[in-house]
């Protein structure tokens, strides 16, 4: 049974923690979904990713290509009609953007992280939100901020 973890990006943006969370997902073998809200911005996500750190890249692809079930990491967009892993439900979701996750998919997956940047207040309104329907549904969740440049839990319902 999975569990929701938020991350309140406020020292490091997404560029550089979505990397990071992907290779933890990866090094435990786990098919990765990233969501998001914006088309452009997974666009631009696909690019960054795909220049990676300096020791290696992460092996990802857009979503609406011939190989979706095939990718390790699939970045998709909320609503845009995708079949995502056609038929290959992945193991960990990642949203960002505001992008949902139903409490059924964070259930049924091993962690689902939702990502949310602590600049904007309407991102950590929906976060708010999120965390609400999410535990209310009965759905383990965590809570993660940075704190002198280091991921600290904040917070943790079960």
């Amino acid at each position: 049974m999975g569990a929701a973890f938020f991350y309140h990006l406020t020292d490091s943006p997404l560029e550089v923690t979505l990397p990071m969370l992907i290779g933890k997902a990866r090094a435990a073998g786990w098919r990765i979904e990233v969501r998001g809200s914006d088309d452009g911005q997974m666009r631009r996500l696909d690019e960054a990713l795909w220049r990676g750190p300096d020791d290696g890249f992460l092996p990802h692809g857009l979503a609406g290509g011939p190989h979706d079930a095939l990718q390790p990491v699939l970045l998709t967009v909320a609503g845009a009609g995708h079949s995502p892993q056609a038929g290959s439900e992945p193991v960990c979701l990642m949203t960002l953007g505001g992008a949902e996750a139903s409490p059924e998919e964070v259930v049924a997956s091993a962690r689902a992280c939702i990502l949310f940047d602590g600049h904007d207040p309407d991102a950590v309104q929906t976060a708010r939100r999120q965390w609400s329907a999410l535990t209310k549904a009965g759905v383990a969740a965590q809570y993660w901020a940075q704190v002198d440049g280091r991921w600290t839990k904040q917070a943790e319902k079960n």
